[in-house]
């Protein structure tokens, strides 16, 4: 198969790609959005992008709990089956952890559900298998830009028979209930902060932490969206600075009480969607 596929939406005549477009749309976990730019930078993200998408069954647990994104359980994350996992090309090391796309099938009438998209989070990565070429098996190899869909995700836009489709996707707003959750974990004076379930961009790329005896300190990226910093930060509210891919940041004041402890979850500020 080869790496990329020309979109197919512009050999169609105009007033059949119309009546496409008003066709049903999509609801639950898979409402289809409108995105806005937000950021002067985004205009080239919220174009449409070709890609191919595969499946996973329902009865194959690998993306339900875990995950490279460190996400754990994404039913009890608030995530459901409403996830991808991305190819190298997408996954930029983690750092798309929490981004969130608007995902169509394109070019196969026969297979395709006409008027249909779905968005879903990044939350895992898929990794590349170097035995296979990147147009025989190895489907998430560079330079392809794959999604593995949960297959309750993928039956919305495309018959499950279809396998590997070509589709198309753009990145788009997030919009979570809730606030952004910072779930603590570590040991003695290592510290790590799993940050999920942020509107706006979704991804983080920078995360600040103060005590009520400390100031603001930087921490890490340890992997995916998780956290760290070595710091005595025990027997002290903690605050959280949280800067996401867009520029922009939002402070949560003692999100965790001075009692707080290692494996507990706190809920902050929200961005805007």
């Amino acid at each position: 198969m080869a790496s990329f596929f020309t979109p197919f939406l512009h050999l169609i005549p105009s007033l059949l790609l119309l009546t496409l477009l008003q066709l049903h749309t999509v609801h639950s976990h898979y409402h289809p959005s409108t995105p806005s730019p937000y950021s002067s930078a985004s205009a080239a993200q919220s174009e449409w992008k070709p890609a191919r998408a595969t499946y996973y069954a329902a009865a194959d647990p690998r993306d339900a709990v875990g995950g490279a994104c460190g996400y754990g359980d994404l039913e009890k994350s608030g995530y459901g089956k409403a996830t991808a996992g991305l190819s190298t090309v997408l996954f930029e090391k983690g750092q798309i952890c929490g981004a969130c796309f608007e995902v169509r099938c394109v070019e196969d009438l026969r297979w395709c559900i006409p008027g249909t998209s779905i968005i879903v989070t990044a939350t895992n990565f898929c990794a590349p298998n170097y035995g296979f070429e990147p147009d025989g098996g190895g489907k998430c190899n560079p330079p392809n830009a794959h999604f593995v869909l949960p297959i309750e995700a993928f039956e919305k836009i495309a018959i499950w028979k279809a396998s590997n489709m070509p589709i198309q996707y753009r990145r788009i707003k997030c919009r979570k209930e809730g606030g952004v959750r910072f779930t603590i974990g570590g040991a003695g004076i290592f510290l790590s902060v799993l940050i999920s379930n942020a509107a706006g961009a979704g991804d983080v790329t920078a995360v600040k932490i103060k005590g009520s005896r400390t100031g603001w300190l930087p921490m890490g990226r340890n992997w995916g969206q998780n956290w760290h910093i070595n710091a005595d930060m025990k027997n002290q509210p903690l605050s959280f600075e949280v800067t996401s891919s867009d520029g922009l940041t939002i402070t949560s004041y003692n999100a965790a009480p001075k009692n707080w402890n290692f494996g507990q979850t706190f809920e902050g500020k929200q961005f805007e969607s």
